[in-house]
């Protein structure tokens, strides 16, 4: 095969053909220095977004001439890609506590594991645009380049080299194109070794293939100015490849005796049943045979289009991305302007009005079909009409599916006609113009004139309805391995990194919305070991009976977890003795004004006020000493102080006796560790036993005065709680920390409580730290809940629940089918293997469908899970979220 590439200047490509192309890479994503990122959409958009991105399209059409050509590529991933993307922007430690690898080494490892032998690609957009010489004589010298780009490889000469003046001439006309360009899509203009990838892609697909991200950071390929004039290097063996149309399989044709390479090769020249092989007309692939082995490949080219369809089903080219198969397609374009094509009109409905006369001369009469005719021809017109800048798009659109086999490569082709044919979408796979098809989608190729028979006509927002310039993503670019887009039909792994947003200027609070048992729990604790194992802090909040936080610390954690159980008191949360100086007394004052239910500008106010100034001034500050310094002035002080010391005194004796205020009182426990970035990585406080007032109790003091002592404590100990879980979050900004509130409505329920969430989330991202809040309703995550950048929504049978987590997530609440995947397509109940399934969104407004995997560890698969009965899992297991069982995803199979 001849590669059709002559020169390659930066992104401009002189091609043997005598044209000139300008090519550029649509959604790149962020730059070699990671200096601007662009915000991709994900599946799921709302219909103002659809809209505006629709407009963007159409423009970007309109504002384009002539002949360009648009490639969507599957660009093949390697999990070792995967691997460099969770590991980037950290540096790994030393190793683990007890002398194993690091935490996060284990993570990426089994990542490596479970996305081993997967078929998993990324959707790559490039657009090519044909530019005119418009030198004096231009043209002509160009021609001249390409016929003697055809006879100097025959002669052992290089491609005529191409002169500065004609580079600068093609660069001017470049710019012009990329002013045309702007306010549509994303783009920059492509380098030269993606555009020799490109070519490397084409011709090894159903291979391994050359990766993209090499090619993304390389410099080679590029032709330089050399006095004067542009030398490019060789580009010849890129070539080395035999296309063969209809080629043998051996594994697929009874070729016994035919083994050898020749007498395969000899198969065009004898009978096919000689060979005793199938038919060449069944035999509608392409194969290439390359030094990397020999690939299949099927075109297969979009032949009819319905006349209407529906916006909610007129995106053919995001269809294509729910197949189990990669599936490229390449679309050349001509653009006719408005009049012209006008013209056009005009003379087809002069020739229907003939064939009507003719037609009325037959006892028959005229079919149906003129009368269709001639309504499409009128609404064509009529639309073409109503703006000078509108264009029809004359479009030729190929489709190619591959496979390492010509069984799975035909397989493959069968199933992509059948599922155009039932979006009503006629594709073609015709025999015979396998390699023409083949050859348009390479860069720099003239259009094969005998493919022009598969031309479509559309305007341009029908036209943009297709959705070819778009590309859905979820998730973010780099971070932990959450699980896999089930908006993909292959394997396309989902990343997340909370702890990058603060970096980014955005909130790395997230919200988790759903039912009991559909994974909120799982999710966070995910997450969390994510955070902590990539050098950050989580502290967790952990009200369940069964401390299931505190169980999922102490093995996924060992050796870097901190528990405080509130109930056993095991170790101190004396505020005087956590914290120094004036924060110290400030909490020790708050809490105990709020335990006792004072006014801090009363008489009684002040002597506790005057009673924890002297403590914290002493050797030995605590709350046990706030006590003693109260006796003391009992007994020294007179008239009121003397009263309001021996009463406050008393209180104080009440409250410290009981069990559930021995870990505030208590001297003899160890206090709390706070230095949580030389002590613990992971702090889990348990409240299990506290209790709390009821919500409408806080709106009456009279009420709120007449509650158990129980709920009392519970409510000052939760003041408390709240104030170890800011001071940690809010201490080294430097130091990522995420404060993870399980079942938040119990925490908002007080009013100590909304005030720790109300702060995360208004100053969490200035100081390093996110939330993590995990509720049964979106109304139960608070006021405040549109500060939230990550939202994760999972099964919500409940309808009008269901309508309110979608609008948590930005999805129109009142979307039937939005309403029937919450309710009853997102981890049905009794479906194993359907665990984990969630809508989940993020900072970058992409919104996707995902499957929540649990990594093959054992110290996280097996304390992960809540389900009764089903808390533990064997050694070796990869459970998805909600589940404790070992079988791969099914994604993943």
């Amino acid at each position: 095969m001849r590669v059709p590439i002559r020169h390659i200047a930066g992104h401009l490509v002189w091609s043997t053909h005598g044209s000139v192309w300008a090519l550029y890479r649509l959604h790149p994503g962020p730059d070699e220095r990671g200096r601007r990122e662009e915000t991709v959409q994900g599946t799921y958009v709302p219909a103002a977004v659809r809209d505006e991105q629709l407009a963007k399209i159409t423009h970007l059409i309109r504002s384009l001439s002539g002949a360009p050509r648009l490639f969507g590529l599957c660009a093949q991933v390697d999990p070792g890609e995967i691997a460099l993307r969770m590991i980037e922007g950290i540096e790994p430690g030393e190793t683990a506590a007890d002398g194993g690898p690091h935490p996060w080494v284990e993570n990426v490892e089994a990542t490596l594991d479970l996305l081993g032998e997967q078929e998993m690609h990324r959707r790559t957009l490039w657009l090519a645009v044909p530019l005119q010489n418009e030198a004096a004589g231009g043209q002509m010298t160009a021609s001249l380049g390409a016929m003697w780009a055809d006879v100097a490889p025959m002669l052992g000469m290089r491609a005529a080299p191409v002169a500065r003046r004609e580079v600068s001439g093609y660069r001017e006309q470049a710019s012009r194109v990329e002013a045309a360009l702007a306010g549509g899509v994303a783009f920059r203009p492509a380098r030269p070794a993606e555009i020799v990838w490109m070519i490397q892609h084409t011709l090894h697909r159903g291979l391994e293939e050359p990766l993209l991200t090499e090619a993304e950071t390389s410099d080679l390929y590029g032709g330089q100015l050399r006095a004067g004039m542009l030398q490019s290097p060789s580009y010849a063996d890129l070539g080395q490849v035999r296309l063969q149309e209809g080629g043998v399989d051996l594994a697929l044709d009874d070729v016994e005796g035919l083994s050898g390479g020749d007498r395969i090769g000899r198969s065009g020249r004898k009978a096919w049943w000689r060979l005793k092989t199938s038919s060449p007309l069944r035999r509608r692939w392409l194969q290439v045979e390359s030094d990397a082995g020999v690939g299949y490949q099927a075109q297969l080219a979009l032949a009819e289009c319905p006349p209407a369809v529906s916006q909610d089903a007129a995106d053919l080219f995001a269809q294509l991305e729910t197949l189990d198969f990669p599936v490229d397609y390449t679309v050349d374009l001509t653009l006719v302007p408005a009049e012209k094509a006008r013209d056009q009109v005009r003379r087809k409905k002069n020739e229907l009005v003939d064939q009507a006369d003719q037609y009325d001369a037959r006892p028959t009469g005229m079919p149906a079909s003129l009368t269709d005719a001639a309504r499409d021809l009128g609404e064509l017109d009529a639309r073409l009409s109503r703006t000078s800048v509108e264009v029809e798009v004359q479009s030729v659109t190929v489709l190619t599916v591959w496979g390492p086999t010509a069984a799975v490569c035909d397989a493959r082709a069968r199933a992509l006609a059948a599922l155009l044919g039932g979006a009503d979408y006629r594709a073609v796979r015709p025999a015979g113009l396998q390699e023409a098809l083949f050859t348009l989608g390479l860069p720099g190729t003239a259009r094969p004139g005998v493919v022009r028979e598969f031309t479509q006509h559309q305007v341009s927002e029908d036209w943009a309805l297709g959705g070819a310039f778009t590309a859905a993503e979820v998730g973010d670019p780099n971070g932990m391995f959450l699980g896999i887009d089930l908006d993909c039909g292959t394997t396309r792994p989902v990343m997340i990194n909370v702890a990058d947003a603060p970096k980014q200027d955005a909130s790395a609070s997230m919200g988790i919305v759903g039912d009991l048992g559909a994974g909120k729990s799982v999710l966070e604790k995910l997450i969390s070991e994510s955070v902590w194992a990539r050098g950050g802090v989580a502290i967790c909040i952990d009200r369940t009976p069964v401390r299931e936080w505190a169980t999922f610390a102490r093995t996924a954690a060992a050796g870097r977890c901190q528990i405080i159980d509130a109930a056993q008191a095991e170790v101190s949360i004396d505020p005087l003795r956590m914290f120094d100086g004036p924060e110290g007394r400030h909490y020790a004052l708050s809490y105990l004004t709020l335990q006792l239910g004072i006014g801090p500008m009363s008489t009684n106010g002040e002597v506790l006020h005057h009673a924890v100034e002297r403590a914290a001034a002493g050797d030995a500050p605590s709350m046990h000493r706030v006590l003693q310094v109260l006796d003391e002035m009992a007994g020294a002080q007179a008239g009121k102080r003397q009263d309001a010391a021996a009463t406050l005194a008393g209180l104080i004796r009440v409250v410290a006796s009981n069990p559930l205020a021995a870990m505030v009182f208590d001297p003899a426990l160890p206090p709390v560790r706070l230095d949580a970035s030389g002590a613990s990585d992971m702090i889990v406080i348990t409240t299990t036993g506290l209790k709390l007032p009821p919500k409408a109790a806080f709106d009456k003091p009279e009420v709120l005065h007449q509650q158990p002592l129980e709920a009392l404590i519970g409510r000052a100990v939760l003041y408390l709680i709240a104030a170890i879980a800011r001071q940690t979050a809010f201490e080294d900004p430097e130091r990522f920390t995420a404060v993870v509130l399980d079942e938040l409505y119990w925490l908002t329920s007080s009013a100590e409580g909304t005030a720790l969430v109300h702060e995360i989330l208004h100053d969490g991202r200035k100081h390093g730290a996110g939330l993590l809040a995990g509720s049964h309703d979106a109304e139960e995550l608070g006021p405040d809940r549109g500060l939230m950048a990550y939202r994760a929504l999972a099964r919500t049978a409940d309808r009008e629940r269901a309508r309110r987590g979608l609008e948590f997530l930005g999805l129109d609440p009142h979307d039937p089918e939005l309403l029937r995947l919450v309710t009853t397509g997102l981890s049905p109940v009794g479906q194993r293997g359907r665990e984990g399934e969630f809508l989940i969104a993020c900072p970058r407004q992409n919104t996707g469908r995902i499957k929540v995997v649990i990594p093959r560890i054992e110290r996280i698969s097996s304390s992960i899970t809540t389900t009764p009965g089903r808390r533990t899992t064997a050694p070796g297991s990869a459970p998805l979220a909600g589940a404790a069982t070992g079988d791969r995803p099914k994604e993943l199979r």
